[in-house]
């Protein structure tokens, strides 16, 4: 059985959210599976959490703890960086779903990953579009 998953953008930020406790609880309990091996993430969402942490968070990340970030957590779970095939599954996701541009690029990254599972808080929970089931993790 495929037990692997992938993150979106959102589970990262909740991780840093001191006003969502049971969040913040949730998205740090999948980073920690998804650094023991199961778990996987794509380059928009190292450029999505980065823009996040620099620019909105209530306290700003400072640059040397986003490097430090990145390069413990979110490089060795980037299983999926741009290439063309990338940008044409999205298309095609966005013709199928109707999804906007990015949350069909994440569908499509989460696809070529091959989980089983994509995290996150903003597409429809429990939705099944072709080999993946989208699952927003603070709702179950």
């Amino acid at each position: 059985m495929n037990d692997s998953f992938f993150l979106d953008t959102n589970i990262f930020v909740y991780s840093f959210d001191n006003k969502e406790p049971g969040k913040r609880k949730r998205a740090q309990e999948l980073i920690r599976a998804a650094l023991e091996g199961r778990g996987t993430t794509s380059w928009q969402v190292l450029q999505e959490f980065s823009n996040v942490a620099l620019h909105k968070f209530e306290k700003p990340m400072g640059r040397d703890d986003l490097k430090e970030y990145l390069q413990t957590v979110l490089f060795p779970l980037c299983t999926v960086w741009p290439e063309e095939t990338l940008y044409q599954g999205a298309l095609s996701v966005g013709l199928e779903t109707g999804y906007r541009w990015y949350d069909s690029l994440i569908l499509a990254s989460a696809l070529k990953s091959n989980a089983a599972v994509l995290y996150s808080e903003d597409l429809q929970h429990d939705r099944v579009y072709r080999s993946i089931r989208i699952r927003n993790p603070f709702f179950e």
